[in-house]
C-alpha cells in the first residue's frame, strides 16, 4: 500500500473516532438546560416551556410565552397574563388576556384546566358571561335586562353559573371565567366592578413528580417529556429517567476505537484490492490500445501506425438511462400515490398514540402525523382488513389519486393492500368540519357568520361539480365530510363510498349506502344511484347551513326529525324564518334576508323526491354564484309565496309548474335554465 493509501486511511481513522466519540452527544440536553425570564417569571424550567426552551423541554400545557416583557401561560388556546409566579410552593395568579380591557372578547372561549396539570386554588368561583342570548333574563333565570353590559350592541350578561335555573343551550354562548368569590357580588355588581374583578385573577398551583425531577436532576441531567413520558436527558447523549449508570465517555470511546480499528483494517484490505484490480486494467488497456487495428487508425506517410482521434465519444454512444431510474426504487407508488410502510406511519402518529387522535368514523380512526419529510398529516387507519374494507379503501385510493382540485383534500399515500393494516395519508386541515362549527363541538367557540356559510355552500358545490364532470359521484356528502382550514376554506373528504360513473349510463344500481338523513329517497327506494343523489344530500347541507341544526335529531318532534323533512315543510308554510338560525340576522339585515330566501329555494329544488326535478351540481353552483355576487339595497321587507299550492305539488312529485302559475313574489337568482326561470323568475310568463 502505497503512501497516499496509508494517508487516506489514517485519516478516515481519525474522522471515524471523532465522528463516534461525538454521536453520543445530544442537542436536547443544551436546548433544556435553559431557563425562561420575562417580567414576573425569573429563571423558570421544568415542567414549563416556551420562547428559548423547546416543546420537549416541558409538559404539555405548560407553555410560556413573552409578549412586551409580560409573561404569559397558553393553555387550551386561551392565553393567561401571569400576574405572580411563586417558583417554591409552584403557583402562579393568571388572568384571562382576552378581558383584560373589556367583556367583548374575539372569541368565546371557556376557561378549562386539566386536574393533572393545573388546580384552582380555594376561594375563588366561576361567573358565567352569556353572549349572543336569543333572549334577556338576569341571574335569578328572569327574562330582564339587568346584570348585563354592551357587547358590540348586544348585551353581555353575567352571574353565578349556578343561579340560572334554565337550560341555556341554544340560548347564549357561554364563557365560565373564575374569579376571587370576596371580590364581587354576581347579583348587584356593575359592568367595572365585573371587569376589576376578573383583571385581578384567580390562583393556580401545579405538580411534578418530584422524584422523577430530584432522580434526573441530582443525577446531572435535564427534566424532558417526549411520547407522552418523562424523559431525562444526559450530557453523554443518553436519555432515560436518571442519567446514573454504568454507561460513559470513557466506555463509549473504547468501543469506538475497537469498532473503528476493525473496520480499519476492513477498508485497508479493500483499498488494497481495488488498486491492484485499478492497476491491472490500465495495462489491459494500454495493452489494447498498442494492438489497434489499422481500420480504427491513422496511417501517416512514412507507414506508422497511430491511433485515431475520432470525434466520437464513448458518452454519445452508449445508452442514457435518467437519474430518476436508479432513485425510483427508494419509493413505490400506486395510482399516483406513495406507498408508505407501516412502520413509517408508525412513527409519525408516535406509535398511533391515543392523544393523537383526531376523529373517529365509521370506517377508522384518524391520527395527527408528522412525516419524515416535516408535512403534516392525518392518517386513517381502517378498523377491519375484510374483503369489503379492502374494496373501499382500493376506491378511494384511485378515485383521490386520479383528482385534483382546490377543494378536495390531497391523499398523500397509503399502505400497501397487503399491509398488515390498511392506512390512508392525507394533507392535515387543522379546522375541523363543518358540521362541528355549526352544531358541534366548536359551535359554542367559533362562530360562522352568514357570508361564510355562503362561501363554504359555493365551495362545496364547486368540488361535487368538479367530481360529476370527473365521472364521480361523492356518495357520502354531508357537513361531517366537510373539512375546513384555518381561513375557512373548503376541503371535502372521504372518498370511501365513492363510485366511479361513466358519462354514456344513466344510473348504477347498488345496494343504498349513506349517511341517514343524507339519502336519496329515490336511490333508497329504487336502488339506483346518479349524480342527483349528491344534489339531494347537498340540499341538506345548504339547510343546514341555514339552521345550524342537524340532519336527524330524534329530540324534535316526530314530523321533524329529519331535517330534510321540516325544510320542506317550513318552506311551502311560508315559514322560513322559523328555520333560521337567529344568530345570522334573517330579520335585522335585509341582504341576508334575501341571500338565505335564495338559498333556501335551492335548497327546496334540490330536495325534491324526483330526480328528475332537481337541478345539476353544474347548475348549482352557478345559482350560489349568483346569489353570492349580488348586490342588495333598501330595506324593503319580502313577501314569501303567497301561493304555494305548486310547491305542494312539486313536493308530492306532481309535474313541474306550468309558467303562468308562478307567483311574482318569489325571489329568483337562478339564470341556468328556461325551467329555473319558469319556476322562480318574477317575470316568468310575463311577456
Amino acid at each position: 500500500m502505497n503512501h497516499s493509501l496509508a494517508s487516506c486511511f489514517i485519516f478516515f481513522l481519525l474522522l471515524l473516532l471523532l465522528f463516534i466519540i461525538t454521536v453520543g452527544a445530544d442537542d436536547r440536553f443544551t436546548n433544556c438546560s435553559s431557563r425562561i425570564s420575562c417580567g414576573t417569571v425569573d429563571n423558570v424550567g421544568y415542567p414549563f416551556w416556551g420562547e428559548n426552551r423547546a416543546e420537549y423541554c416541558g409538559q404539555p400545557g405548560f407553555q410560556l410565552a413573552c409578549q412586551d416583557n409580560t409573561p404569559k401561560l397558553i393553555f387550551n388556546a386561551v392565553t393567561y397574563r401571569i400576574l405572580k409566579f411563586n417558583l417554591s410552593d409552584k403557583s402562579l395568579t393568571v388572568a384571562r388576556d382576552d378581558y383584560w380591557q373589556t367583556l367583548c372578547p374575539n372569541q368565546y372561549l371557556n376557561t378549562s384546566f386539566d386536574s393533572t396539570s393545573f388546580k384552582l386554588a380555594d376561594g375563588f368561583q366561576d361567573i358565567a358571561l352569556l353572549y349572543d342570548c336569543i333572549k334577556s333574563f338576569n341571574s335569578a333565570g328572569q327574562f330582564t335586562t339587568s346584570s348585563s353590559a354592551e357587547c358590540s350592541k348586544q348585551k353581555v350578561y353575567y352571574g353565578s353559573l349556578s343561579t340560572y335555573n334554565i337550560d341555556l343551550t341554544g340560548i347564549c354562548k357561554v364563557v365560565v371565567v373564575p374569579i376571587a368569590s370576596a371580590n364581587v357580588n354576581l347579583i348587584f355588581s356593575d359592568e367595572k366592578e365585573i371587569e376589576d374583578a376578573i383583571k385581578d385573577g384567580f390562583e393556580l398551583g401545579w405538580s411534578v413528580n418530584n422524584e422523577q425531577y430530584n432522580n434526573c436532576v441530582n443525577s446531572g441531567g435535564q427534566c424532558g417529556y417526549i411520547n407522552n413520558k418523562f424523559t431525562c436527558f444526559c450530557s453523554n447523549g443518553r436519555q432515560g429517567t436518571t442519567c446514573s449508570g454504568k454507561s460513559s465517555k470513557a466506555v463509549a470511546i473504547g468501543v469506538g476505537v475497537g469498532v473503528a480499528v476493525f473496520f480499519g483494517i476492513v477498508i485497508m484490505f479493500l483499498l488494497c484490492f481495488v488498486m491492484k484490480r485499478r492497476r491491472k486494467r490500465k495495462a489491459e488497456e494500454l495493452k489494447s490500445k498498442n494492438l489497434l487495428s489499422p481500420s480504427l487508425s491513422n496511417i501517416n506517410v512514412n507507414g506508422d501506425v497511430t491511433t485515431s482521434a475520432t470525434t466520437t465519444n464513448m458518452a454519445q454512444t452508449a445508452p442514457s438511462y435518467p437519474t430518476s431510474k436508479f432513485h425510483s426504487v427508494q419509493k413505490s407508488f400506486y395510482f399516483g400515490v406513495q406507498v408508505f410502510s407501516y412502520e413509517e406511519l408508525e412513527e409519525a402518529t408516535q406509535n398511533f398514540d391515543p392523544s393523537m387522535e383526531l376523529g373517529d368514523g365509521g370506517f377508522g380512526t384518524v391520527y395527527y402525523g408528522t412525516l419524515k419529510d416535516g408535512r403534516i398529516v392525518a392518517v386513517k387507519r381502517h378498523y377491519e382488513s375484510n374483503a369489503k374494507r379492502v374494496e373501499q379503501y382500493m376506491n378511494e385510493v384511485e378515485i383521490l389519486g386520479r383528482l385534483r382540485h382546490d377543494n378536495l383534500v390531497a391523499l398523500y399515500g397509503c399502505t400497501s393492500r397487503h399491509s398488515r393494516e390498511l392506512i390512508l395519508v392525507y394533507e392535515y386541515i387543522p379546522n375541523g368540519t363543518v358540521a362541528d362549527h355549526l352544531h358541534g363541538k366548536r359551535s359554542y367557540s367559533t362562530l360562522l357568520p352568514w357570508p361564510i356559510r355562503m362561501n363554504i355552500a359555493v365551495e362545496t358545490a364547486e368540488a361535487l361539480s368538479f367530481l360529476h364532470k370527473s365521472d364521480v359521484i361523492h356518495r357520502d356528502v354531508k357537513t361531517n365530510n366537510i373539512l375546513l382550514d384555518n381561513d375557512f376554506r373548503v376541503k371535502v373528504a372521504d372518498f370511501g363510498l365513492s363510485r366511479l360513473f361513466p358519462n354514456h349510463v344513466t344510473h348504477v344500481s347498488t345496494a343504498p349506502q349513506g349517511t341517514p338523513g343524507y339519502v336519496d329517497p329515490e336511490y333508497y327506494q329504487c336502488f339506483q344511484l346518479t349524480d342527483k343523489s349528491d344534489v339531494y344530500s347537498f340540499g341538506v347541507v345548504l339547510i343546514e347551513l341555514i339552521s345550524s341544526l342537524q340532519a336527524v335529531d330524534v329530540s324534535r318532534s316526530h314530523r321533524d326529525i329529519n331535517l330534510a323533512n321540516m325544510a320542506l315543510n317550513k318552506i311551502q308554510d311560508k315559514a322560513v324564518h322559523e328555520l333560521v338560525d337567529p344568530y345570522l340576522g334573517f330579520e335585522k339585515d335585509y341582504g341576508v334576508r334575501q341571500m338565505i330566501i335564495g338559498v333556501a329555494e335551492l335548497a327546496f329544488r334540490c330536495l325534491q323526491k324526483e330526480r328528475d326535478m332537481r337541478p345539476s351540481m353544474e347548475e348549482v353552483v352557478e345559482i350560489l354564484r349568483e346569489i353570492q355576487r349580488k348586490e342588495f339595497v333598501g330595506e324593503k321587507e319580502v313577501v314569501m309565496m303567497d301561493k304555494v299550492e305548486e310547491l305542494v305539488l312539486l313536493k308530492n312529485g306532481s309535474a313541474p309548474f306550468s309558467p303562468d302559475s308562478v307567483t311574482d313574489k318569489w325571489v329568483s337568482y337562478s339564470s341556468t335554465s328556461n325551467s329555473s326561470q319558469n319556476l322562480l323568475s318574477p317575470s316568468a310568463g310575463k311577456t
